[in-house]
C-alpha cells in the first residue's frame, strides 16, 4: 500500500517524529523510507564540504532515529540545489504513495514572499502530502479525521485514510461534513455523512460522524482541535488544465481555498491529497 514514502529532513526531528507514530501502523510495515535532505545553493562554495559533511551527520541521526519494522528499508538521499525543485524532483523520480515534510505555517502571501518550500511542493507535486507544522504537538495516531463533501477529491482522500488505517486496531475514522445552513446539520440525516460511515462499516472500521455549518476550512479546524484528533486529512482538487499543472498555481496560493486555510491554521497534522477533475 505504502510501498514508497518520501521523508524530507531538515535536523529537526519533526518529519522524523511523524514517521515514527505512522511507523506504527500495519500500512507501513512494508515502506521502504527514502530519507531527504538538501543542502541549498546559498552554501558559500569555500563552505560546502563542511556543510555536507554536518549534512550527512543530519541524515544519519535521522536515520537511526526511525521506529523501524523488520520489512521496513531506507535509503538516504543527500542532494544539492534549491530545496523546493529538488524536492519536487526526487518526488517526480520515485513517485511515492506518501512525502512528510516540516512546515513553518506561514499564509498565503507570506509563504509566496518566503519562498516556502512545503507550499511549493504541495502545488507541483502530485503525491499525498503530509505537513507537521513547527509547533504542533505529535501524537500517537489513534484518530484519523477526513473532511467528506461528496467531490471525487473527498472520496479519493478517505480512501487514503482507509489504506492508512487498515488493520490497525484502535483507531478510529472521523467523519467531518460543514455545511452552508445551520438547520441541514444534521449527521443522522446527511446522505453525505451516511455514505461515507456505510462505507467504513462494511470495512469493519470504527468511525464517528462530525457535522457543523459556517466557514468551512475554521469549522474543520475547530472540530479537529475539540475531537483531539491525531491527523486532519483534507482531500484538494487539482483544476488547473494539464499544460499548467508543472507550474505554481498562483491563484490557488493568493485565493481563500479550504486546503490552504486548514494547512496554515490546523493544530494538528495535515495530510493533503490531490485529485484531478
Amino acid at each position: 500500500m505504502f510501498e514508497q514514502i518520501l521523508l524530507a529532513v531538515d535536523g529537526s526531528g519533526r518529519s522524523r517524529e511523524m514517521m515514527n507514530m505512522l511507523l506504527a501502523l500495519p500500512s507501513m510495515q512494508r515502506s521502504q523510507l527514502n530519507v531527504l535532505h538538501v543542502i541549498p545553493n546559498s552554501i558559500n562554495s569555500e563552505a560546502i564540504i563542511e556543510y555536507r559533511i554536518a549534512a550527512e551527520k543530519i541524515i544519519d541521526r535521522e536515520v537511526k532515529s526511525l521506529r523501524l519494522n523488520s520489512d521496513n528499508t531506507t535509503v538516504s538521499i543527500l542532494k544539492e540545489g534549491e530545496p523546493k525543485d529538488v524536492v519536487c524532483k526526487v518526488a517526480e523520480d520515485l513517485k511515492p504513495n506518501l512525502m512528510i515534510m516540516g512546515s513553518r505555517g506561514m499564509g498565503r502571501l507570506q509563504a509566496i514572499l518566503a519562498n516556502s518550500v512545503s507550499q511549493y511542493v504541495f502545488q507541483l507535486a502530485d503525491a499525498p502530502m503530509l505537513l507537521v507544522k513547527d509547533d504542533v504537538y505529535i501524537k500517537t495516531i489513534r484518530s484519523v479525521m477526513v473532511s467528506v463533501d461528496g467531490t471525487a477529491s473527498s472520496l479519493n482522500c478517505l480512501d487514503l485514510a482507509i489504506q492508512l488505517v487498515s488493520g490497525a486496531k484502535d483507531v478510529e475514522i472521523f467523519l467531518v461534513r460543514v455545511v452552508k445552513r445551520k438547520e441541514d446539520a444534521n449527521a443522522s440525516t446527511d446522505p453525505v455523512l451516511a455514505e461515507a460511515s456505510a462505507k467504513l462499516k462494511r470495512m469493519n472500521i470504527p468511525s464517528r460522524s462530525f457535522i457543523s455549518s459556517g466557514d468551512v476550512g475554521k469549522e474543520i479546524c475547530k472540530l479537529a482541535d475539540e475531537s483531539n484528533t491525531s491527523l486532519l486529512m483534507i482531500g484538494s482538487p487539482d483544476r488547473r488544465p494539464s499544460i499548467a499543472r508543472s507550474l505554481p498555481d498562483l491563484d490557488r496560493l493568493l485565493g481563500g481555498s479550504v486546503s490552504d486555510y486548514v494547512r496554515v491554521n490546523a493544530t494538528v497534522p495535515v495530510l493533503l491529497t490531490r485529485t484531478i477533475e
